[in-house]
């Protein structure tokens, strides 16, 4: 029995774990009854590529043609043997197949090596004590680095390891370049890929094809698969959604992307995709679809459907990674970003907290589209339920939380919810830095798994925070990190620079900014990107606004996401990007911090204007914890035994935590009352108000404020009394 649909997502996006746009939509037709199945084409093609017959098959192009390629790919081709010899134990090793290949790797005579391993120089300063296992898996990812180099070179230059002939997408105001690309004869890569997406029409046969194409790097192979679809099977409707469409597709008039795909669907996929296939069983017309592009007598229509909403949160069901291979994913290191190595580094579950952005302020962000505009969160029930059942299904337990911001209460919430069911789950996910993450609330957020938060500090600047609308401070920002940090979540800072009217000062005390934070230790990665403006955000809506201007009105035909224009000032932002990107690198190695900034540049700068420790003296003058009977209290550490004291009248509590026991010795009744409040206050009980405790302690204890300031409470609050 043919199936109804068969999600695809073409090359290349990433090759630790399962982008996962096609779970999410395979997990809502489940709810329907509906038949899919999915494939994620980019993942199949590497393993078919990085093979002894694929990379024989690459390097015998290569002779052929016999270019004049550089003195690296020389080297990699005199090697070929080496290369044919290891390329199928590395990739088992990065597949954790053959863990006990690490000792051979690690010693270094084992892999081929060329260009990419000049980085070596500083990887056992860079590792440390990290393990051999780490070294391995760098070495491999340099080893494969390599090969990639060779096939950019020699073989197909439109080839990287997570993207696909992305500069054809990205800002393609016209489809003639991708167009010109189409036509060319298929390369080594297509090659590949057609031969698996025709194996995976045999094996599913399904009634349509559905292409996800989250980034312009996907772009390029989809089309491609929709060319040899339409050719070998006619008959076989074609659809396309995702990220890239959603953001640079909302004004598309060129049809001749129709003639690769039938349809278009914008935003959430789960109601125009229900509707798309009941229109393919003939009982919706055409004018019924919701946010779906069509071809109709040669022009671009868009139909939406005003009568069906989107489906809620609750309703979307559990995302379902039926199909994938899971155990086929490969695990790769980038030791410069720590943040980058969650990307490449094990396979991490796919879920969303609440859809949108429960902030939607921010004047550089796409706050007018739908997946940012509209804000629904779920419970934490509900979640953990989801959870636990992709933890069934998968056998893993990591989970990457992927929301434009999670909101701190039901991250709250969550955490108490994973602790109350004692679930084992590693988890992160991008935040706000607002004052809501109080050290409590990471000390929670750290008990439940959470192992690592990125957070958008943006231009580390007050004035343009301010005009950014982050609703955030420097001072702010480097308090929440250093809860986090404190707690021991790693943090992750994404750092803009470059955005309208930002001065050279600005930006040079932006950097002074990051500086501190990473010699304060509060910050452990981070990232500088170049302010690019976008047509669906406050700023593109309105450059003149924010002090700019746009130098085209114009509607492109085909792509239309980053808008051009002019900045008054005239800075010249480009040439801020070397020494922005040097100096963030030796930061996070922690080392450069006593060098003058001026040293990172080669064109002077102005001094910066920041205070010498500025950071240092925000974090200083944090003001203690204000009690207030609103909050909420609860306990996460292990509940103690009451024992009889040596000492008459008084009571031993015995507390027997991970690590090691400790023990109070109380007056009696205080000692009950206390053990009664630890059983009161669990975790795995309903959250308690303060105002609970304060009142019962008043009325048969004393003075409450006598409590807070006592010995004993003080060391409850290091063991894990948590106050929000």
């Amino acid at each position: 029995m043919s199936t109804k649909v068969l999600f695809i997502t073409p090359p290349f996006t990433q090759l630790n774990t399962p982008y996962p746009a096609t779970a999410y939509l395979k997990g809502y037709l489940n709810t329907l009854g509906v038949s899919s199945h999915q494939a994620d084409l980019g993942l199949e093609v590497m393993l078919r590529l990085f093979s002894r017959e694929g990379l024989s098959q690459a390097f015998e192009l290569a002779e052929e043609q016999g270019l004049d390629y550089s003195d690296n790919v020389q080297r990699m081709i005199r090697m070929k043997p080496a290369y044919l010899q290891t390329i199928e134990t590395v990739i088992d090793f990065l597949q954790d197949k053959n863990p006990t290949l690490a000792y051979h790797i690690a010693e270094g005579n084992f892999l081929p090596q060329a260009e990419r391993f000049s980085q070596l120089d500083d990887v056992d300063w860079a590792f440390g004590s990290m393990g051999l296992r780490d070294k391995a898996r760098y070495l491999s990812t340099l080893y494969l680095e390599d090969l990639g180099d060779l096939i950019t070179e020699a073989i197909d230059p439109h080839f990287g390891f997570s993207r696909y002939a992305e500069q054809l997408g990205m800002s393609a105001s016209t489809f003639d370049g991708m167009e010109a690309a189409l036509q060319e004869p298929v390369s080594l890569i297509d090659a590949l890929l057609l031969e698996v997406l025709e194996e995976k029409i045999r094996a599913f046969d399904p009634a349509s094809v559905a292409l996800s194409i989250p980034f312009p790097g996907n772009l390029y192979g989809g089309l491609r698969c929709g060319q040899y679809l339409k050719a070998r099977y006619p008959g076989l409707k074609v659809w396309m959604g995702g990220g890239y469409p959603n953001t640079e597709l909302r004004t598309l008039k060129d049809p001749r992307i129709f003639d690769y795909v039938d349809f278009i669907t914008l935003d959430d996929g789960e109601a125009p995709v229900r509707l798309l296939l009941e229109h393919l069983d003939g009982h919706r017309t055409l004018k019924e679809l919701k946010r779906t592009f069509v071809r109709v007598d040669g022009e671009v229509r868009q139909f939406n459907n005003p009568s069906v909403k989107d489906v809620a949160q609750r309703d979307v069901g559990t995302p379902d990674y039926a199909d994938l291979p899971l155990g086929d994913y490969l695990s790769v290191i980038e030791v410069a970003n720590p943040m980058h190595r969650l990307w490449s580094d094990g396979r991490w579950n796919k879920l969303t907290l609440a859809h949108g952005c429960y902030w939607g302020k921010c004047t550089f962000c796409d706050i007018s589209l739908d997946y940012i505009g509209r804000y629904e969160p779920i419970t934490a029930a509900m979640l953990c339920d989801r959870i636990e059942e992709i933890m069934a299904k998968t056998g893993t337990n990591g989970f990457h939380f992927v929301d434009e911001a999670a909101p701190p209460a039901l991250m709250r919430d969550l955490a108490l919810e994973i602790l109350r069911r004692g679930l084992i789950v590693v988890w992160w996910t991008n935040i706000r830095f607002e004052s809501n993450f109080t050290a409590d609330l990471c000390r929670l957020l750290r008990a439940s798994g959470c192992i690592a938060i990125s957070g958008g500090l943006e231009v580390a600047s007050d004035r343009l925070l301010g005009l950014i609308k982050k609703g955030v401070t420097v001072a702010q920002v480097a308090r929440v990190t250093h809860h986090l940090t404190q707690s021991g979540i790693m943090v992750h800072a994404y750092l803009m620079y470059g955005y309208p009217t930002q001065t050279a000062q600005e930006t040079v005390d932006s950097l002074e900014m990051v500086r501190q934070l990473f010699e304060e230790g509060v910050l452990q990665s981070g990232f500088w990107h170049r302010f690019a403006m976008t047509a669906h955000s406050p700023v593109g809506l309105n450059p003149a606004a924010f002090g700019v201007q746009r130098t085209d009105l114009s509607l492109a035909p085909f792509a239309n996401n980053e808008v051009e224009y002019e900045d008054p000032l005239g800075v010249d932002h480009a040439a801020f990007s070397e020494g922005l990107r040097k100096s963030l690198f030796n930061y996070m190695h922690g080392i450069g911090f006593d060098m003058p900034l001026d040293k990172w540049f080669d064109f002077e700068i102005p001094a910066t204007t920041i205070p010498e420790n500025y950071i240092r003296q925000q974090l200083l003058e944090e003001p203690p914890l204000a009690y207030k009977k609103h909050q909420r209290i609860v306990w996460i550490g292990a509940q103690p035994d009451l024992q009889d004291a040596e000492e008459e009248g008084f009571v031993e509590l015995v507390f027997s935590g991970k690590k090691e026991d400790f023990a109070m010795e109380l007056p009696l009744e205080f000692g009950e009352w206390v053990a009664g409040l630890l059983t009161q206050v669990s975790y795995d009980q309903p959250l308690n108000r303060l105002q609970v405790i304060w009142e019962d302690y008043e009325a048969t204890m004393g003075d409450f404020e006598d409590l807070v300031e006592s010995e004993v409470w003080e060391i409850l609050r290091e063991q894990g009394l948590l106050i929000f």
